[in-house]
């Protein structure tokens, strides 16, 4: 009974005296090596099964921002950084790698890499949680120049289990019953040895009960029932004790793994809609002051020189139509590469005030320091149905890419310039638009009318591909959406000498004047986006986005 005490004891002392911390906390050591980033590795949030708390303290601001490791990676890029990818074997230092490089970065707040960031100023207490399923980092900097904080130190549960406990218990448990039954078939010898004869006289009465019949129940037996109770009282808590005892299932690296291999948009929804806010108040800016320099942050390529020209031509004639606004609101629908490569394009479908039809904006990261800037903004074709897209992340294709294609994007965006050129193109039947968006028999139309009309002079136009705007979206159906800019240019010579051309008021505002005896040309940038059936498709091809804006004009 003594030694069933004792091991009882033991048992539950590893339970309660002796049970470990439910915690232990982690910190960078005080001698390494100052660096103006920090990444902390995603391993470490996995670590031990429950929350991890970061807790910093720094001179000055600092932010902490979460992103994908690959993410963060691609934009520390050659600049020195530590690297937090461990903890010690004794749990009090966290292992930190230090990697040499370039001195300072750029200030990494306001990233579109970033899901969250968390600024603060002296010291920040922080709950790792991740915003989505996969694998996060953080990246911890003050602003690029100055060293990352340097103190740094992380809370994790700790593993309490305490696999001993329970059998420690139970075999006390049973050790003290065994003592107790002992004992008493002790008494009971000594008792039968030296007895009267009316215990004796009971003895034979109970031997001598008929067959079948239980004999009365005898006080050993009542003893050993006793001490079982004792026994189930001193272990009534060690069954939830077992329970927390039995190790927590850990995340499976593997999975996690297969459902990055899988594919997943390079950026989330609370993303996208951060960015296309951004992009609506840099637009809104710059078209309220017909100021291009407002637009700079968040516009380029051709959407930036469509509208820089059209603030131009409305600085001098009032009449001149803007460009339609860019709205954040009413978002009809999304489109999110899932390639980790650069660059990387978005599509947002959106119709808010001011959009008469909706629009697609096409955004593009060309490199991870950079942010998404509006490329170009096509309103659909009234009538006509915007592609079925997965939402949970797309393939992008490259322009010369056909595979599982009718057509690759180079063609498509190729038949397209030539079908807007010529009314006899070999692409009449193979890319056609539907009948309530005429943009196509429009172009000719107002082409073929210009080539009639011109008494003093002779007219050609021509449509070309800018290769380096295609983008290419895999489409659910296994087609393609292809978006690009096509530049149409207008040229026109005198007849005969001394015959003058005259322009309207929208190029002279660009040219400089309005007439002409030498010639004139004319340029405009046309935003398209054409649906590829996938191959083996007998259907055609379809126009389903287009605009043009002008963008020069001169005399030669």
């Amino acid at each position: 009974m003594l030694l069933g005490l004792l091991t009882l004891l033991a048992g539950i002392g590893q339970r309660t005296i002796w049970a470990p911390s439910e915690t232990f906390t982690a910190s960078v050591p005080a001698d390494s090596a100052a660096a103006p980033l920090t990444v902390i590795d995603q391993k470490l949030r996995t670590l031990h099964d429950g929350p991890v708390k970061i807790t910093v303290q720094g001179d000055g601001n600092f932010m902490l921002a979460t992103g994908r490791p690959d993410d963060i990676k691609a934009w520390v890029g050659q600049t020195a950084h530590n690297t937090i990818t461990g903890v010690s074997g004794d749990e009090k230092s966290l292992v930190v790698e230090h990697a040499d490089g370039e001195g300072t970065a750029p200030n990494p707040a306001g990233s579109d890499l970033w899901v969250s960031t968390e600024n603060a100023g002296g010291g920040l207490d922080y709950t790792w949680t991740p915003p989505a399923d996969g694998d996060w980092s953080l990246l911890l900097a003050s602003d690029g120049t100055k060293p990352a904080p340097a103190s740094v130190s992380m809370t994790f549960p700790n593993d309490t289990s305490t696999p001993w406990a329970v059998p420690l218990m139970v075999l006390g448990g049973l050790l003290i019953l065994g003592g107790i039954v002992l004992a008493l078939l002790s008494a009971r010898r000594k008792d039968g040895e030296g007895g009267d004869s009316s215990y004796a006289r009971r003895a034979r009465e109970r031997n001598a009960a008929p067959q079948g019949q239980a004999p009365s129940s005898s006080s050993s037996s009542k003893a050993t029932m006793v001490a079982a109770g004792v026994v189930a009282a001193l272990l009534a808590g060690s069954g939830t004790a077992a329970q927390a005892a039995t190790p927590s299932p850990q995340p499976s690296g593997g999975a996690t793994a297969a459902k990055e291999a899988a594919g997943s948009p390079v950026l989330l929804d609370a993303q996208v809609r951060r960015i296309l806010e951004q992009v609506s108040s840099a637009t809104d800016a710059g078209d309220a002051a017909k100021d291009a320099a407002k637009l700079s942050d968040r516009v380029g390529g051709p959407e930036l020189e469509i509208r820089t020209q059209n603030y131009k031509i409305r600085s001098q004639v009032g009449s001149y139509e803007p460009r339609m606004p860019v709205r954040s609101t009413k978002l009809l629908t999304t489109v999110v590469t899932s390639g980790r490569d650069w660059p990387r394009s978005v599509l947002a479908v959106t119709q808010g005030e001011g959009n008469v039809v909706p629009q697609i904006l096409t955004l593009v990261q060309q490199s991870p320091r950079e942010n998404y800037k509006l490329m170009e903004t096509t309103p659909l074709q009234p009538g006509t149905t915007f592609p079925n897209i997965s939402r949970g992340g797309t393939e992008t294709l490259a322009a010369s890419d056909k595979t599982g294609l009718l057509y690759s994007g180079e063609e498509a965006m190729s038949g397209l310039a030539d079908r807007l050129t010529s009314a006899d193109s070999p692409f009449k039947d193979k890319l056609v638009e539907g009948q309530s968006s005429p943009y196509i028999a429009d172009t000719l139309s107002y082409q073929a009318e210009v080539v009639k009309a011109g008494e003093n002079g002779n007219f050609s136009f021509t449509h070309k591909v800018v290769p380096e705007s295609t983008v290419v979206f895999r489409t659910s159906d296994g087609g393609a959406l292809v978006l690009g800019r096509i530049n149409f240019g207008f040229e026109g010579t005198p007849k005969a000498a001394g015959d003058k051309l005259s322009i309207g008021d929208d190029a002279a505002a660009l040219a400089g004047g309005k007439e002409t005896t030498t010639g004139m040309v004319l340029s405009f940038a046309e935003s398209m986006a054409v649906y590829v059936p996938p191959a083996g498709s007998t259907d055609p091809m379809k126009l389903v986005a287009a605009t043009r804006g002008l963008v020069g004009a001169s005399f030669k």
